[in-house]
């Protein structure tokens, strides 16, 4: 690592660098300089002097800093005297630059300033041709044309460049910048900032420069170059309001205070426009608190308010310089700066320089501050050394870099009797406080000599100038009781000893006035007498006797810090330093106060030594990052793959309350953008199926309702499940959400296979006002499946793709491991088809040549989409081929010999003999694939299934057996008998004779037993009761006219069922005397899946939402208006969608509250059927 440098000042304008190979604080050279505060970047450091002036101090470095100047002598061709300086009135100047436009004789170079010399003479550049014969003279036929060496006949003008080289004397010292003359001074200025060097366009530039002056103007410092490091004139910056100090970060972030303490932010900033193009105002972190001081980096941004307090703005990023929140910091910090790494330096209350421990990428706002312990002086004591103070009847120095101030006077002397000292030390012995190690002796306080009471009164009081304004405003903006104290002797102390004393007595201090002024000046006379008493270990009345004579602050005592920059000291969390090497942080609630210090000598010494490698047990609000690079499907046309950066944010509060933001960063047209989600408006997190890409969907209640997503792709599988595990432990642990799937929850899955399960609340059935469907959580369940179904006892069963039965064993977990042995190895087949389509002609029959309006001549089942079976992969990564492609003999409507299936044109109905009107046909080829993953299912062999139904029921049911009824791959009906919570899988399977194959079965409350034939025939199985389990006989009951039925779902009292036409069907006339019902009633279309619970709630898998005709099939939908009374319901709820396959609402019996629910705020979500209107005297009522 190279070496590099802090700067600070301190009050009195002294410089100070610490390098990051020393241990030794070092003053500037010039001991004469003052320099009201610093700013530093890579390699320099530039300062505002106590003159108004601008310094600036370059590195030593091998290479010197050298400039060429050049200018070009011109002649032009007579007849009399050849060659000459005499040029036409419309030529160029004699001496000009390269263009000729300017004048540039040789004697109107000056150097720009006493920290150049000139190397030497000008001569003449002869780079071109040989010297000897061109002299360096180039040739053209006129001004301004192409030049060369060589001369012509037709030559008529020539030129040639003379070069002058200076070179920078000034590295390693403080040189004054000159004073240029701009349009408007620019000085005297208040406050400075580089930035800039590290543009997210380029790394490596030089640093920009602005600068605020007194009257509040924002000014950039042009032609800063690394060859003209001071550069060249200043630049106004239009700013709406006045302006109080600025902070450029090493990127394109720039943010200013203004003088009402909110906050602007600059745009816009680039290469191409350094001083960005507009300004957007922040409010101040408290509202009742105005902001004192802002920091900013690469992509954070810090501000300390007036009471002090240090706060972090979340989600700054070159895309969203405004960021999205504050976050409050503990600590009590007069200025803070941010350094290379975005690493943080603060000075403290106690003038005290602090770091911030723990900043990283991941972890923005670090976790604790520790002092800058260095050494100082020719002796090797450390500043500030926090653990070698003593509390022994009164407090020793605890900081050569501490000044008392107004809030802190009352802890920082106390009475001399031991017995009255014990409140201060409780108090300052909080548990919350972690102590700081150090070494193993304590210093020694210096002995002073009292000097006579006449020598007191002769001396002058010692009157110190503050070098900077920002300290004077914050002196004067606190609150401060000064009370005077008379001076006390020593017999009055004594007399005072049987007297009960104040436990604190406040520090007489002057009175702070006019913090309105830009610059005044801070008497600190009180902070030398505290030195001294501190130092000699005197009583309280030779303490309060000195405040009023005192003679200021010696060197040799430290430094009282002002001001720090870290913008050129290249440190992070992981760099070992000598004076960053603390024990353990400092506690981030609590500011360092020399009580405080004191309290902690007196812990054991054991304990002072002992090594912290944890964080704090208690910690204040801080910001975890995770950053990453992904691929974004955009939301506009033309839709593309967009690479993306993403960041997914998360902020810790002091009582452990978390909330996290994720964020997606884009560019475009050259312009920088962002899209934020807030976790707690997550509604689910889904793999989906596009591209065959590592792709998942980000579902919130706004893009539900948009039907649009936002969809993300990972380049690899690994990636994937990290993210979706990180952002859905977040989601989860937002919403209180832990452990395995409640009783009552809702299952449900996707076309893609994945299993996700929602907890519903008590309103999510209310009758008044339920719960929005957009509003509900999914979260993902490990595991592969192709329907799941439950009930409220907590028996969860499920059907794969290939069949397979499974049962849910009752574990949750986002990373199953082997080590767990509910988590089992699950494996799941499914068939992947293409179509291949033909044409019949009379010339050659049947051929893969279509009309041009036909659909591809391979295609998916809707000809929409050309497939071939070169270019079909399986859905996912995830999936690998187990077979090759063959013809599929096995499709609805039947097959020829050769698989073939016909029909008169596309698209219509295909069946599997040829007859003379048929002019297309086709035939599927199917491959299979296989996935394993790791979940909490259990196999249940041997036999495979197509359907499976659990008796619904309340929570409170008691039952020894639950009936499970199910269908084999075969349309066989079973019975599974022994399934109980104890034993959810069962014993055996019972067969239940039918006279055909069935396709659908459900059983609802009281046994009712309902079944789907394959030839779309009803049948309510009678008689099945606990005693007999398979019943005794089928009843055919008659399906809707001229409609077959596909699926059915029977809930307590209710009978609902899907047709081939996407139909939704209620059955009427149902009761206990007759449960198979009397008629059939159309309820809705557009239905894929129904879904009936145990108190009669519908829910739906819709084929699509009205008004989004190109959304994926596949629609999570809830039925209002469901109650005793309207049994059928009144409207439809559109919730999450694009891709769910099945759902189950069959356990969750959590009855909705009775008592009045307030409505939601705003408009109603998803409104009742309207009723028509009669007329009534003419005026429109419902009736």
């Amino acid at each position: 690592m190279p070496i590099t440098l802090l700067w600070a000042v301190d009050v009195y304008g002294r410089v100070y660098s610490l390098s990051t190979a020393g241990q030794r604080w070092v003053r500037a050279d010039d001991l004469l300089l003052e320099l009201k505060r610093v700013t530093a970047g890579k390699g320099r450091c530039w300062g505002i002097g106590c003159d108004h002036h601008i310094y600036l101090n370059i590195m030593p470095s091998e290479t010197s800093i050298r400039y060429r100047e050049e200018t070009y002598e011109n002649q032009r061709w007579n007849p009399v005297d050849g060659f000459t300086d005499v040029l036409l009135p419309t030529d160029r100047w004699p001496w000009s630059d390269v263009t000729g436009m300017n004048p540039q004789p040789l004697h109107s170079f000056q150097l720009p300033s006493r920290s150049w010399d000139w190397e030497g003479d000008w001569y003449v550049d002869q780079s071109c041709g040989e010297p000897s014969q061109t002299g360096g003279w180039e040739y053209a036929v006129d001004f301004p044309a192409n030049f060369s060496p060589d001369k012509k006949w037709n030559s008529c003008v020539r030129r040639r460049r003379w070069i002058r080289y200076r070179r920078y004397t000034a590295q390693g010292t403080w040189a004054k910048i000159p004073l240029d003359n701009p349009k408007k001074p620019p000085l005297p200025l208040c406050d400075i900032c580089c930035g800039g060097w590290e543009m997210s366009d380029q790394s490596g530039r030089y640093p920009y420069l602005w600068g605020v002056s007194q009257q509040g103007q924002v000014w950039f410092r042009e032609g800063i170059h690394p060859r003209v490091p001071e550069g060249t004139s200043w630049e106004e910056v239009e700013v709406p309001k006045e302006v109080a100090q600025l902070s450029a970060g090493p990127g394109d972030l720039l943010w200013v205070l203004l003088w009402d303490g909110n906050l602007l932010v600059r745009t816009g900033l680039s290469l191409d426009s350094p001083t960005g193009t507009s300004w957007l105002e922040v409010e101040s972190p408290s509202k009742e608190v105005e902001a004192l001081h802002v920091a900013v980096g690469v992509s954070v941004v810090w501000v300390v308010t007036k009471d002090y307090k240090v706060w972090f703005r979340r989600g700054v990023n070159s895309h969203n310089p405004c960021g999205s929140g504050w976050i409050s910091i503990g600590g009590e910090m007069m200025m803070v700066d941010v350094g290379l790494n975005d690493q943080v330096w603060a000075v403290g209350e106690d003038r005290g320089l602090y770091f911030r421990m723990g900043v990283t990428q991941a972890e923005p706002s670090g976790n604790g501050w520790i002092p800058v312990s260095a050494q100082w002086g020719t002796n090797k004591e450390l500043i500030p050394p926090r653990d070698e103070c003593e509390f022994s009847g009164y407090l020793t120095e605890t900081s050569h870099g501490s000044a008392p101030s107004g809030t802190d006077s009352d802890s920082e002397l106390g009475p001399t009797n031991s017995e009255h000292s014990a409140t201060p030390i409780l108090e300052a012995a909080a548990p919350s406080i972690v102590p700081l190690g150090g070494d193993d002796t304590s210093a020694r306080p210096q002995e002073v000599k009292e000097p006579s009471s006449a020598s007191q009164q002769d001396a002058p009081k010692a009157f110190i100038p503050a070098s900077d304004s920002f300290i004077n405003s914050l002196v004067s903006d606190r609150d401060r009781i000064s009370t005077t104290q008379p001076s006390i002797t020593a017999a009055e102390m004594s007399q005072e000893n049987s007297v009960e004393m104040p436990p604190a007595p406040v520090l007489p201090t002057l009175p702070a006035t006019g913090h309105d002024v830009p610059f005044m000046n801070v008497d600190l006379e009180g902070v030398g007498a505290a030195r001294s008493a501190q130092a000699a270990g005197r009583s309280l009345s030779d303490v309060l006797g000195t405040l009023e004579n005192s003679q200021g602050i010696r060197e040799e005592d430290g430094p009282v810090w002002a001001w720090v920059s870290g913008g050129g000291c290249d440190v992070d969390a992981s760099s070992r330093i000598s004076w960053l090497s603390s024990t353990g942080p400092l506690n981030s609630s609590l500011s360092l106060t020399p009580v405080q210090s004191a309290a902690w000598s007196e812990q054991p010494q054991k304990q002072q030594h002992q090594e912290i490698t944890r964080k704090p047990l208690e910690r204040s609000n801080s910001v975890w990052v995770r950053k990453g690079t992904l691929r974004w499907w955009r939301d506009w046309k033309p839709q593309r793959w967009v690479d993306v950066g993403v960041a997914l944010e998360q902020s810790t509060k002091s009582d452990g309350k978390k909330d996290s933001i994720f964020f997606v960063y884009y560019t475009q047209y050259d312009e920088k953008k962002y899209l934020q989600v807030f976790i707690n408006e997550v509604t689910a997190l889904v793999p989906v199926l596009q591209d065959c890409h590592y792709t998942f969907a980000v579902y919130t209640a706004e893009r539900t309702k948009q039907r649009w997503p936002l969809i993300l792709a990972a380049p690899s599988e690994k990636e994937m499940n990290d993210w979706l595990d990180l952002l859905s432990d977040c989601c989860c642990e937002w919403r209180g959400i832990a452990g395995a799937p409640t009783r009552q929850a809702l299952w449900s899955t996707t076309s893609k296979g994945d299993i996700m399960v929602h907890e519903p609340p008590l309103t999510l059935e209310a009758a008044a006002h339920p719960m929005a469907c957009d509003l509900m959580f999914w979260r993902q369940i490990p595991g592969h499946l192709r329907c799941v179904e439950s009930n409220s006892l907590g028996l969860v069963w499920g059907i794969g793709w290939d069949g397979a039965a499974w049962v849910y064993s009752g574990s949750f977990g986002r990373q199953p491991s082997s080590v767990n042995p509910e988590i089992h190895l699950q494996t799941d087949v499914r068939s992947v088809h293409v179509y291949e389509n033909q044409r019949w002609n009379p010339m050659t029959g049947y051929t893969d040549k279509g009309l041009p309006t036909d659909r591809p001549m391979w295609s998916d089942e809707s000809g929409l989409k050309e497939c071939t079976k070169g270019s079909t992969h399986p859905p996912t990564p995830q999936w690998s081929w187990v077979s090759e492609w063959a013809v599929d003999f096995s499709v609805p409507g039947g097959t020829d010999k050769e698989g073939w299936q016909y029909a008169a044109d596309f698209p219509t109905t295909f069946h599997g003999h040829k007859t003379m009107k048929d002019f297309v046909r086709r035939r599927r080829w199917t491959r299979r694939c296989k996935i394993t993953v790791r979940g909490p299912w259990k196999m249940v062999p041997p036999i495979h299934l197509s359907d499976i139904s659990l008796m619904p029921c309340l929570a409170q049911s008691k039952m020894e057996q639950v009936p499970v009824w199910a269908l084999s791959d075969k349309g066989d009906v079973l019975c599974r008998l022994g399934v109980s919570p104890q034993n959810p899988a069962g014993s055996s399977w019972l067969h239940v004779g039918t006279d055909q194959p069935f396709k659908s079965i459900s059983i609802g409350g009281a046994n009712q037993v309902w079944a789907i034939a394959r030839d779309g025939a009803v049948f309510y199985r009678g008689s099945v009761s606990p005693q007999n389990p398979a019943g005794e006989c089928w009843y055919h009951i008659p399906s809707p006219p001229r409609q077959n039925l596909r699926q059915l779902s029977v809930g307590r009292t209710s009978v609902f069922a899907v047709d081939d036409n996407g139909n939704l069907w209620y059955r009427q006339g149902l009761t206990p005397s007759y449960p198979q019902g009397s008629a059939w009633e159309l309820i809705s279309n557009n239905v894929t899946k129904v879904s009936v619970g145990p108190l009669d709630q519908v829910w739906i898998i819709a084929d699509g939402v009205p008004g989004f005709p190109t959304e994926t099939p596949g629609s999570v939908c809830h039925r209002l208006g469901v109650g005793p009374m309207a049994p059928k319901g009144l409207s439809w709820d559109y919730g999450i969608g694009g891709g769910w396959e099945h759902i189950s609402v069959r356990g969750n019996s959590t009855e909705p509250l009775r008592g009045p629910v307030p409505p939601p705020g705003g408009p109603s979500r998803s409104p009742a059927l309207q009723r028509p209107a009669a007329q009534v005297n003419g005026s429109a009522v419902c009736v």
